[in-house]
């Protein structure tokens, strides 16, 4: 099966990791993630040196220990002010959720999210492949 694109996601929270990278490999989706922004940009750069982008990076605005969402998002938006990013948080009073578009940002995800939810982000914001 071809893959409809590539994901990086990112957040503290293993459970989070396991089942999100579960959930898109069944939708068809390639997965890569860490568990800090600072790794995520790594990541990023590196996969984009080796000319393997990402399509879609999902970056958890909160992160208690290491790099949250919100720098990490600052860097790698500055890095390639192309990448689609978007920020997954169970906090609804940022305002960087509330206004996202104004911060470069292509979206929002709100934790928990549910699979119909994921798999139409994902759609709207990845070109199917033909």
């Amino acid at each position: 099966m071809t893959s409809k694109g590539k994901v990086l996601l990112m957040d503290d929270e293993q459970v989070i990791l396991d089942v999100t990278d579960e959930v898109l490999r069944f939708l068809g989706y390639d997965v890569m993630f860490t568990r800090d922004g600072a790794a995520a940009i790594d990541l990023y750069q590196q996969e984009q040196s080796k000319g393997n982008p990402f399509d879609l990076v999902i970056l958890d605005l909160s992160v208690p220990e290491g790099m949250g969402g919100k720098e990490a998002f600052e860097k790698l938006h500055a890095y390639d002010p192309e990448a689609k990013i978007v920020i997954s948080s169970g906090f609804t009073n940022d305002p960087m959720l509330t206004d996202y578009a104004s911060y470069g940002l292509a979206g929002v995800l709100a934790k928990p999210y549910r699979i119909t939810e994921l798999k139409a982000l994902l759609e709207n914001m990845i070109p199917a492949k033909k």
